[in-house]
């Protein structure tokens, strides 16, 4: 088998491998195997709706949390989902929801609409500190209640009823529906939550909203989940127990699934780029479009970041066509930083050009690298990660004569240091959470939490503002290219580098319910998953 070309080496590293391929299998005496077996990524940072950030996190939460709509399992639209449906008002900015009258949380209570007001309130409270809480800035004075500068009431959040939920919106949001399948939007359980603290997750029995209950996580172990019966949708739900395990590795990952130590690879970065040619042979890898975008993010609060000379400098040193080359067609290097979305034409951000790079870093005061200070390049430890950084590391040394030190570190440790904005240049990535160019470009007003770089300008703010009240379609697309391009061309608080390939490994034959070309957003519910016995050659 071709994967083992990859298997780890010595007596040791084979050992580890057979142990936790015993692990997987279900080798040890005291637990089953579940049903349905995934390779999530890393570790997820928190199963908290309100503070999650990571795929990994968003695909074990969204089982276990729901809000108002889910996502489609084909397509990844908003369809019902605690609300079964809603009404909008002619003029687009108020929605009326009507709630299921037999959603129930897991413990059996109904979940009602002062479920839905506390979790959304609940994320606009400063001290909750949600970087996803400008999804709730397209609602009325939300905003301005999560600066402390107006009150609950202008809040245009209302419970009409106990099933009858009404939000009212500064503009016509035509992703608003989408916002709400969100998991920062789902509901959670407020009584839980006002008894046990930041410790409500270890709660038991812990009520979930949505259609799966958390058994377990166990840190570097797995997330095991078990289907809830009282989930409104509960018959539709075939899957019983899923495990869900942190695998970075992509030695371990591939060796694994050849196995059958798992029944889906789900994280992209497990993948390695070298075996893409041999690895795209099979039926069981698929390769997708997927609305996800790699970039790198300065910290401008920082010298010598706060110049945008030296920003534009590192970023017209980047060979493009040159990363494309090392990841062997495994992504597609690119300068623009929306991905191809219908209806919108990407603003180009700055092509390669070593000579003006090198007169822009000279007239700040660098010429040829001289007086640069030391800076470091933040990624998380990954071989693709890592081999991107090294590349950059020496065109900014051969082009500008600049020295950039790297510094990879662990999943949970690179969040924590992107949100305290302690580095000085950090690899980034973001997955659009709704197909509209706004869930790109919204990252980086100045008050939403998700920006991370420091950046601020009225000017922006101003632009994407504007955008999101205009109605008509091609005015609005225009004043969106303007802020793309302020990003990627005039300020440069990022650099784009690629937009993503999506990549999975699954048996067609066995697995059933995940619709990889229909879906360029990955999401995967696993209530729509279904598993056929495996069939023998």
């Amino acid at each position: 088998m071709f994967f083992q070309r990859n298997a780890p080496r010595g007596n040791s590293g084979a050992f580890r491998f057979l142990f936790l391929l015993l692990i997987l299998c279900g080798g040890c005496a005291f637990e089953q195997p579940a049903e349905l077996r995934i390779i999530n990524g890393k570790e997820p940072e928190t199963l908290d709706p309100a503070t999650a950030t990571g795929q990994p996190d968003g695909r074990v939460i969204q089982s276990m949390f729901e809000g108002l709509t889910r996502y489609n399992a084909t397509n990844a639209a908003p369809e019902p989902g605690l609300a079964m449906r809603w009404e909008i008002s002619p003029d687009g900015k108020t929605y009326t929801f009507h709630l299921r009258t037999n959603a129930l949380w897991s413990t059996g209570e109904p979940i009602t609409s002062r479920d839905i007001e506390y979790s959304w309130m609940r994320v606009l409270d400063p001290r909750t500190a949600s970087d996803y809480v400008g999804n709730l800035f397209y609602i009325q004075g939300a905003e301005d209640f999560h600066l402390g500068k107006g009150k609950r009431e202008d809040v245009g959040i209302k419970v009409v009823g106990d099933h009858l939920f009404q939000v009212e919106l500064i503009n016509p949001t035509p992703f608003f529906l989408d916002l709400c399948a969100f998991p920062t939007q789902a509901a959670v359980h407020r009584a839980t939550i006002e008894k046990h603290g930041e410790r409500w997750l270890k709660a038991r029995p812990l009520p979930v909203s949505g259609p799966y209950d958390l058994v377990s996580w166990r840190l570097n172990d797995r997330i095991r989940l078990k289907k809830n019966p009282n989930y409104w949708d509960a018959e539709n739900t075939a899957i019983k127990t899923v495990d869900l395990f942190p695998v970075n590795s992509q030695n371990t990952a591939l060796n694994l699934f050849a196995n059958g130590g798992v029944d889906v690879v789900w994280d992209k970065d497990v993948v390695p780029t070298e075996l893409i040619d041999v690895l795209s042979q099979r039926k069981d890898f698929h390769r997708f479009n997927y609305l996800g975008t790699y970039f790198l993010r300065f910290n401008v609060t920082r010298k010598p970041f706060d110049d945008v000379r030296v920003r534009k400098a590192l970023a017209l040193a980047v060979d493009h066509e040159h990363i494309q080359r090392v990841m062997l067609g495994s992504i597609t290097a690119t300068n623009i930083y929306v991905p191809p979305l219908a209806n919108y034409t990407s603003a180009e951000g700055l092509k390669r050009d070593p000579e003006l790079a090198r007169q822009l870093l000279k007239e700040a005061g660098f010429e040829n690298g001289k007086g640069f200070p030391r800076v470091e390049y933040l990624s998380n430890t990954s071989r693709d990660h890592e081999k991107i950084a090294v590349q950059l590391q020496a065109m900014w040394q051969q082009e500008l004569g600049i020295r950039i030190e790297l510094r990879a570190v662990e999943w949970k440790v690179y969040l924590n240091s992107q949100s305290k904005k302690d580095y000085d240049i950090s690899r980034s990535a973001w997955v659009g959470d709704y197909a509209d160019p706004n869930t790109f470009l919204d990252l980086f007003m100045a008050n939403n939490p998700n920006n991370r770089t420091g950046w601020k300008s009225e000017r922006y703010d101003g632009l994407m503002r504007t955008a999101n009240a205009t109605v008509d379609k091609d005015e609005r697309a225009k004043l969106l290219q303007q802020a793309e391009a302020m990003l990627i061309r005039e300020e440069l608080p990022i650099v784009p580098i690629y937009i993503y390939v999506g990549f999975n490994f699954f048996d067609p034959d066995v697995i059933k319910g995940i619709h990889n070309q229909e879906n360029i957003r990955d999401e995967h519910p696993i209530r729509a998953i279904r598993k056929l016995a495996a069939k023998i050659d």
